[in-house]
């Protein structure tokens, strides 16, 4: 393999939208809610083996709408260089439609009438990028029209002047050649000679070839096995990966076996299957990290099988595609996981290694106004409408926008509640800052959740990108009745946010009515690990440098992923926050502060009695914000 590239390989062919349906076991037209997710084949591998470790490239057309800034975006956040996702002013981005019978059954539809990925060009892309990777990697689709068989052309052409390997995985979708009805994309084979003319005709370009029995029938002209697998030798010399399914896969080099019996069979683990669509593109991302790596055919097929069972014992293909860290643990202990969507360790290191948003938080001065009760009971004081706090929500987002002129390269953020500031959530979504939004029930203890316990359900219309923060007041001497009550809440909002996705921030207080010091703290994280609580975040109040310290030792040796702690504030003086601030100096866990009535307290209470405008609220407000992020700029 090359070793002066830029690149690892550039995929070239397909990039859609995954439409799929939530309901498992339902018909297509009885599901009634679907999940969003990248798609198309060409797009799943180059974001598995980005995904994987890989320095991977895309090249096709999305359109200028939502669809196509979603799958530029998706590329973008794994590492997928996108420098030649074209925008199509005139093609909208191909969708499918997919739904989960059973197993083996998915009912299919391609929204796919002169889309943006079928329309990429020669003009799209030059001979010094396709020289600049290691491979090029088309999927058999963009051979299936006169323009992406030109395209395709161009691209080997390049390659072949350029000493880049050429791959090819068959891909083989009967709807897409138009042998089928629009509306049948389930269908995997359908016999047509001039199809494997057609593919007969560019076999020899390829240095490695993949397919699934099927996909070699296809390019082979035979539905015997090895009479097809005979003639693709006679017209390529390319390594050919022949997948068998749940048996695995078999690498021919040469010579092809007289008998499928001689096949020199490397097996994957056996899974249980939820459903099999996407195994393919995981399988070939698989392969291609060993591939490219140069290793041995059997170790490019452990990757490429484990990759698959994983993928078919999960929801969708391009989110399932494992980590590179997670396919080493599955790998080293597959044998012990038959249920990989079960498994506790192996979805922990899913969920933190690929479903979080890529935000690299260091530096964050997070301003906290998701109080409910004590601005509620502030208005009642000064005799207004409750009703102003929702205006009050929005007018400290805007104190927050102007402080953020003056922090430098501090990042920032919010803790923002749905109860009175759900206006003020809607302006800062979708702008990059950090999101925290309270589930507790102010002032409960035991801890119980707005709206009941059917957390889940209201996680679903939340976005990603809000952070679940929870407060439990908790003491590990609390009589056993109550705190056998808040760990089984808190338990199940863990596993809430796991379902969901939604990234976690506990928060751990004191209850005021018992005698502590500050290892109730560290007994309380402690705890909540033991149970297997491993939320993404941490709330506490500041903390000793000895503690620090113990926290640290506990965090690291639970869940070494966590993103860390960010400290409370407890309506504390403005002194003592420069000193908790100060005693954080030096600890990479603490990741930065979450203050709020310190910040908005007396001017909020001034705007609700009508003693502030707008613009004296705003002011006092970011006086108070920059006064503290000078405290935790100043804390080293």
């Amino acid at each position: 393999m090359p070793s002066d590239k830029n690149l690892d390989l550039i995929c070239l062919g397909r990039a859609a939208v995954d439409i799929y349906a939530e309901q498992i076991g339902s018909r297509l037209e009885d599901v009634s809610s679907f999940a969003k997710y990248l798609g198309g084949s060409s797009g799943n591998i180059a974001y598995g083996t980005a995904r994987l470790g890989l320095k991977s490239a895309m090249l096709t057309r999305v359109g200028n709408e939502h669809m196509g800034r979603f799958v530029k975006e998706e590329l973008d956040r794994v590492g997928c260089d996108t420098s030649h996702v074209v925008t199509d002013e005139q093609r909208l981005t191909g969708l499918v439609l997919l739904g989960i019978k059973d197993q083996d059954t998915f009912p299919l539809i391609f929204y796919r009438n002169d889309c943006a990925d079928m329309a990429v060009s020669p003009e799209d892309f030059d001979a010094d990028f396709i020289g600049s990777a290691k491979a090029l990697v088309i999927t058999g689709t963009h051979f299936s029209t006169e323009s992406t068989y030109a395209t395709s052309k161009q691209a080997i052409q390049y390659a072949k002047e350029r000493q880049t390997k050429c791959v090819l995985d068959i891909d083989y979708r009967p709807v897409l050649w138009g042998l089928t009805n629009p509306g049948d994309g389930e269908t995997r084979f359908i016999s047509n000679e001039a199809v494997t003319t057609h593919l007969q005709g560019i076999l020899g370009d390829f240095d490695l070839i993949v397919g699934t029995e099927e996909e070699v029938h296809i390019a082979g002209g035979s539905t015997d096995t090895i009479t097809a697998l005979q003639k693709i030798r006679e017209l390529s010399n390319a390594t050919i990966v022949l997948k068998l399914g749940a048996q695995g896969c078999t690498v021919l080099e040469g010579s092809i076996p007289a008998s499928e019996d001689d096949f020199v069979v490397h097996t994957g683990v056996r899974v249980d299957v939820l459903n099999v669509l996407g195994a393919g593109d995981a399988f070939m991302s698989g392969f291609l990290r060993g591939w490219i790596r140069g290793e041995t055919p059997e170790q490019c097929c452990n990757y490429a099988n484990a990759c698959g069972a994983l993928v078919v014992s999960r929801h969708g293909c391009a989110p399932a595609i494992p980590s590179a860290e997670e396919l080493d643990y599955y790998l080293e202990h597959a044998h012990e996981i038959p249920r990989p969507d079960l498994d506790t360790e192996l979805n922990h290191l899913h969920r933190v290694t690929t479903e979080r948003l890529p935000y690299d938080w260091q530096d964050l001065c997070i301003f906290a106004f998701d109080h409910r009760k004590q601005l509620f009971d502030m208005a009642k004081e000064e005799g207004v409408d409750p009703a102003k706090i929702k205006t009050l929500k929005r007018l400290l987002v805007k104190a927050l926008e102007a402080g953020v002129k003056e922090i430098g390269s501090s990042q920032y953020g919010v803790l923002i509640d749905g109860t009175y500031g759900q206006d003020a959530l809607n302006d800062v979504t979708g702008k990059g800052m950090w999101i925290g939004r309270p589930v507790e029930l102010p002032s409960s203890r035991p801890i119980e959740l707005e709206g009941g316990r059917s957390i889940g359900s209201r996680l679903k219309s939340w976005p990603k990108e809000h952070i679940v923060k929870c407060l439990v007041f908790y003491h590990n001497q609390d009589e056993a009745e109550l705190r056998a009550t808040q760990e089984r809440q808190v338990i199940e909002l863990y596993q809430a946010c796991c379902a969901s996705g939604h990234e976690l921030l506990l928060e751990i207080i004191a209850p005021r009515d018992k005698e502590h010091d500050e290892s109730v703290y560290t007994e309380s994280v402690q705890r909540f690990y033991n149970l297997g609580v491993r939320p993404d975040w941490w709330k506490l109040p500041p903390q000793s440098p000895s503690n620090w310290t113990s926290l640290t030792q506990i965090i690291q040796q639970f869940d070494a992923h966590c993103r860390g702690v960010v400290m409370l504030g407890l309506d504390a003086p403005m002194d003592e926050l420069k000193q908790g601030f100060a005693n954080s100096a030096g600890f990479d866990i603490v990741k930065g502060f979450a203050v709020g009535r310190s910040i908005f307290g007396a001017p909020s209470r001034e705007w609700l009695a009508g003693r502030f405008n707008d613009e004296q609220l705003i002011e006092a407000c970011v006086s108070n914000y920059l006064e503290l992020v000078s405290y935790w700029k100043d804390r080293h």
